[in-house]
C-alpha cells in the first residue's frame, strides 16, 4: 500500500514474533484505543507475525476493518465487574469513575488478558509482548511473569490541570489516586519487571513507578497515518468566511465553552464559522450556548463522523482548534498538521508537545479571561491572513513527515522489539550456563 514500505529481504524472518494486548482498540473511538491497532495492522503489513489480544466489544469492528487477519485477534467478553463499573460509573464525574470504578474495570480486563497471553504465547511461540494502553505511566500493569519480555507504552501522563482551572474535588480525588499508585505498582509489579518502558515525554517519565529494572526509551505516543490525513489538492483559495474546525468529544475538560466565547468576540469581516465534529455528554449544553452567544448560523455540530470523513472536512477547512484543558497527547493536532491546515490550541500538555511557532498558534492558560482573549485574537489573526495560515499549515505537514510519520514509528518499535529479545536472550543463556 502507498506510504508505507516494503519489509527490507529478511526483515520478517528476522523480527521478533508480536502479542499485542490492549484492554482496547477501536477506529471508531479514536483517543488512545486507535494505538493498538496501528501497531497490529501496521506490522502485520510488514509481514511480522503479530497477535492481538483486546476487549470483544469492538469485534465486528476490528474483524471488519481486517478480515484477513480475523484468526489473529482473540477477544475477551465483558465481566460482570466490567458491567457493574460501567452502570455505576455513569453516576461520577468522569475522572473520579476513571480513577476508581474506571480502574478496577480495566485491571479485571488485564487479568484476563494475562491468563489468555499465557496460553498464546505457548501456542505461537511469542518472542515479546507489547502493552500499548493504558498510556498512564502510573497504572499498573499484570502483564509479568510470562517468559518472554514485555514492553509498555509508549506512556503519556502524568498531566493535570493548568493551575487556573484545577478543580476542588476532582483534583483531591486525582491526587489520593496518584499517592497510592507507587504501591499499586508493587502489588502489581508489571511495570517494575517490563523489559522496556516507552515514554512521550519527560513529564511522563517522571510519573513512572520507582524501581523499575527494565530501559525506559522516549518514543512519541501517537502518529499519523498520512494515508489518511492528506492536504488537499491544489486549488483556489476558498471565498466567503474563515472555516474553523473542533474535532473531538464534547466534554467539558476540551473546553468547547471558551471556544464558542471566544468566537463571538471576533470581528472580522466576514465573521468566521465553526464546524465541531464530535459528540458528549455537554453536546446540549454547548448548543444552547451558542445560541445565547448570537452563533447559530456559524457554529455547525456534525456529530461523530468516521475518521475519512474528518480528514476530509480538516482539508475543506482553514485551521484547527483545540482549546482543551487536559490534552496529554492530542492526535488531532498532528492529523490537522498532516493535512495541512494550522492549528490554534491551549500550550498545556500535548499541543504544545507537537506545536511551535512555526506551525500554529499557543494560547496559555494563564486564567479563564486570558484564555478566551488568547483563543479571540488567534482566531482573528488566522480569519484575516490567509497567507500565515498558509505557512503555517506547510510547515506543519513538513515537521509531521519528519517526526510523526506511522510507518517511521514502526521501524522504530521494532527496534526496541529487537533489543528486548536480544537483551531477553543473553540472560536466558547466562542462566543456563550458571545452571
Amino acid at each position: 500500500m502507498a506510504g508505507v514500505p516494503e519489509p527490507a529481504d529478511g526483515e520478517a524472518k528476522a523480527s521478533p514474533r508480536v502479542l499485542i494486548v490492549s484492554e482496547h482498540a477501536s477506529v471508531k473511538f479514536g483517543g488512545e484505543a486507535i494505538l493498538p491497532w496501528h501497531y497490529f495492522r501496521l506490522l502485520r503489513r510488514r509481514g511480522v507475525e503479530a497477535w492481538l489480544v483486546v476487549h470483544s466489544r469492538t469485534r465486528e469492528e476490528l474483524t471488519s476493518l481486517l478480515p484477513e487477519e480475523a484468526d489473529r485477534m482473540y477477544f475477551m467478553p465483558d465481566s460482570r465487574l466490567n458491567k457493574l463499573a460501567w452502570r455505576l460509573g455513569r453516576f461520577l464525574p468522569s475522572r473520579v469513575s476513571y480513577f476508581t470504578l474506571g480502574y478496577a474495570s480495566r485491571l479485571a480486563t488485564q487479568r484476563a488478558s494475562r491468563k489468555l497471553a499465557r496460553r498464546l504465547i505457548a501456542e505461537h511461540g511469542v518472542d515479546v509482548v507489547h502493552q500499548p494502553i493504558p498510556v498512564s505511566p502510573r497504572e499498573p500493569s499484570l502483564l509479568h511473569g510470562l517468559g518472554v519480555p514485555v514492553v509498555i507504552g509508549p506512556m503519556n501522563g502524568n498531566m493535570s490541570f493548568p493551575p487556573a482551572f484545577e478543580k476542588g474535588a476532582s483534583a483531591m480525588a486525582v491526587a489520593l489516586a496518584r499517592r497510592g499508585t507507587n504501591l499499586m505498582n508493587r502489588l502489581m509489579p508489571g511495570k517494575l519487571r517490563a523489559s522496556v518502558l516507552l515514554v512521550a515525554n519527560e513529564r511522563t517519565r517522571r510519573g513512572l513507578p520507582k524501581g523499575g529494572r527494565g530501559e525506559v526509551v522516549e518514543l512519541v505516543e501517537n502518529g499519523v497515518d498520512l494515508e489518511v490525513w492528506s492536504p488537499p489538492e491544489e486549488r483556489d483559495r476558498r471565498e466567503g468566511p474563515a472555516r474553523f474546525a473542533f474535532l473531538g468529544r464534547l466534554v467539558s475538560w476540551k473546553a468547547v465553552d471558551l471556544l464558542l466565547e471566544a468566537l463571538a468576540r471576533v470581528e472580522t469581516d466576514p465573521l468566521p464559522e465553526l464546524e465541531i465534529l464530535g459528540d458528549g455528554s455537554i453536546r446540549g449544553e454547548l448548543e444552547a450556548q451558542a445560541k445565547r452567544l448570537g452563533l447559530g448560523d456559524r457554529v455547525r455540530f456534525l456529530g461523530w463522523r468516521s475518521q475519512a470523513e474528518c480528514a476530509s472536512r480538516l482539508r475543506e477547512a482553514d485551521a484547527l482548534v483545540l482549546p482543551s484543558l487536559y490534552e496529554c497527547g492530542g492526535a488531532v493536532v498532528l492529523e490537522a498538521m498532516a493535512c495541512g491546515r494550522p492549528v490554534l490550541a491551549t500550550a498545556w500538555g500535548g499541543p504544545a508537545d507537537y506545536l511551535d511557532d512555526s506551525c500554529g498558534i499557543l494560547v496559555q492558560p494563564d486564567s479563564r479571561d486570558a484564555l478566551v482573549a488568547g483563543l479571540a485574537d488567534g482566531l482573528t489573526r488566522l480569519a484575516s491572513d490567509a497567507e500565515l495560515r498558509d505557512r503555517l499549515g506547510r510547515a506543519g505537514r513538513d515537521r509531521v513527515e519528519r517526526e510523526f510519520d506511522w510507518a517511521k514509528k514502526i521501524d522504530e518499535i521494532l527496534g526496541v522489539y529487537q533489543r528486548a529479545t536480544a537483551r531477553s536472550g543473553s540472560r536466558m543463556l547466562e542462566s543456563r550456563s550458571r545452571s
